[in-house]
């Protein structure tokens, strides 16, 4: 959770408000609504919360975006909203030289149960819910560089909402959970480790990615953004000299309607793997734990 804010709600316990929005990442304006949509409600989730109404949010360049595709858009983001029990009551929409489209969301969550990053401790395992490598994958969309079957299995990703990696972690009573979404796997650690005043050993082989990332990667597909996480990082973390360049910049991908990573006591990792696959969930890995140390620092090795 690193663009959303907890309110008191007094007797109902606390709001979430949370706002995002994207730039098209598929031709398809159905799927691209949804993801966004997925993507703006995923900080509700990080939370333990769950999102109630929503407000659309979209710039368009009216002479390049016909009424139509601004309407698959807005249905897409509409039925995904849906299928979250979230309510879209409104919105605003402006001009704009480039199309962006979101959610503004509004939420609730109990604040005994609220996955707050600074309840992460040392000695939990941190398990994560989604492959990585949605910003190197939009990269061979945009250049028309990646199969019918590798494009399938990013938007179903994308389009996945973390409800059920949510419901899970509250089942397992894990500590804290994050979304994995602009700042990259490790940028988001960085948070999370830095809220707890811990640091993270983060297990690089055993991070799941979508297939042909590796290639990608060698091939130069690498977002702007991915390259900047890195540089971010880099200060606060220590690569194991088996982590190569095109590795961590695997692991500093910017994601989009990313997966969630949960922290969760060690006693209770095998409840929440269980939890998860009970709600088919079909990533859960184990990436790495928490640990005593400077805040915010990261060690990445292999096993």
């Amino acid at each position: 959770m690193d663009d959303a804010a907890l309110v008191n709600a007094g007797a109902q316990g606390q709001l979430v408000f949370t706002v995002d929005f994207i730039t098209p990442i598929v031709d398809s304006p159905e799927s691209y609504g949804a993801i966004a949509a997925a993507n703006s409600i995923s900080d509700v989730y990080a939370m333990g919360g769950d999102p109630r109404v929503a407000l659309a949010v979209c710039g368009f360049p009216d002479d390049k975006v016909e009424p139509e595709t601004l309407a698959r858009i807005m249905q897409g983001g509409s039925d995904k909203a849906a299928e979250a029990g979230c309510a879209i009551v409104g919105g605003h929409t402006v001009l704009d030289p480039e199309l962006k489209y979101g959610l503004a969301v509004l939420g609730s969550v109990a604040p005994e149960r609220a996955l707050k990053q600074t309840r992460a401790q040392a000695g939990d395992r941190l398990v994560l819910t989604k492959a990585i490598g949605t910003g190197i994958a939009a990269q061979a969309i945009k250049k028309g560089s990646i199969s019918e079957s590798e494009l399938d299995e990013v938007v179903l990703s994308m389009t996945t909402l973390n409800a059920a990696a949510k419901d899970a972690a509250l089942a397992a009573d894990a500590h804290a959970a994050t979304d994995v979404t602009g700042f990259g796997l490790l940028g988001h650690l960085h948070n999370m480790a830095g809220a707890a005043e811990a640091s993270i050993w983060l297990d690089a082989s055993a991070v799941p990615t979508f297939s042909g990332t590796g290639a990608r990667v060698a091939a130069g597909m690498v977002p702007g953004g991915s390259r900047n996480n890195l540089a971010y990082v880099e200060a606060t973390t220590r690569f194991s000299d088996r982590v190569d360049e095109d590795l961590r910049l695997v692991l500093a991908d910017a994601q989009t309607s990313g997966g969630l990573v949960i922290s969760v006591a060690a006693d209770n990792e095998a409840l929440l793997l269980d939890e998860l696959a009970q709600r088919d969930v079909a990533v859960r890995a184990v990436i790495g734990e928490v640990r005593d140390g400077a805040a915010g620092t990261i060690e990445v090795g292999t096993s």
